[in-house]
């Protein structure tokens, strides 16, 4: 079957596709490859794409094939959660639960999220790593039902976000039970310091700077 290039399909979700098919056989080629330019050029021609046309499809390369597989993991622990009301639950039960379904999907990739992690851990790449976990910490805030709209949104997706980081780093390290170990500690955390902020004249903007800091050195040290 001849390969379908960008100039020889018009369809609007041909590159949508066609990214999804390269991530396939980037998850194939990273476990030995590492995520790398060259793993990405590898899983184009694994899908009939050359250099150049993987570079058109993907122009950051292993960035562009990290990103994919963040929000397909998002997406697949979303799916994970559909079957649940969050309503039913207790705000800090929604939130393991939604830990845990993403660190999940996550598992089921476990040999290439392991040579992703190491590349967004590069301090080059911790604008994206801080984003995708911005992302996800999104992603599941809503499925909770978060609405907040004021400083409350950025302060939750934050502390969401270091949790994740955490939780995922433990579960690639120590297995799941040390990673939910790890989640219900830092759930009591938070609640806890909501309960104290309730009670005090803290600055959300002044927690925030402090927040991003602390999260930064966590996840990204040497």
């Amino acid at each position: 079957m001849a390969k379908a290039t960008p100039k020889e399909t018009a369809a609007p979700d041909w590159a949508a596709t066609a990214e999804q098919q390269v991530l396939d056989a980037a998850l194939k080629i990273a476990p030995t490859e590492g995520w790398t330019t060259l793993m990405a050029t590898l899983a184009g021609k694994a899908c009939g794409f050359s250099a150049g046309e993987t570079e058109l499809l993907l122009p950051q390369g292993p960035a562009d094939l990290a990103a994919l597989l963040s929000r397909r993991h998002d997406a697949s622990a979303l799916e994970a959660l559909g079957a649940i009301d969050p309503a039913a639950l207790k705000i800090r039960e929604r939130i393991a639960r939604a830990v845990e379904a993403r660190l999940n999907t996550a598992a089921a990739d476990e040999a290439a999220v392991r040579r992703c992690a190491g590349f967004l851990a590069l301090p080059s790449h911790a604008a994206l790593g801080a984003r995708l976990a911005w992302e996800s910490a999104d992603v599941l805030w809503r499925w909770a039902g978060d609405t907040a709209t004021d400083e409350n949104h950025y302060t939750k997706r934050a502390l969401l976000g270091g949790i994740l980081a955490g939780a995922m780093a433990i579960r690639l390290s120590s297995g799941p039970a040390a990673a939910l170990a790890f989640t219900d500690r830092r759930i009591a955390n938070v609640m806890a310091f909501e309960t104290w902020k309730r009670t005090t004249r803290l600055k959300p903007s002044k927690f925030m700077d402090d927040m991003a800091g602390a999260l930064s050195r966590m996840r990204y040290r040497s």
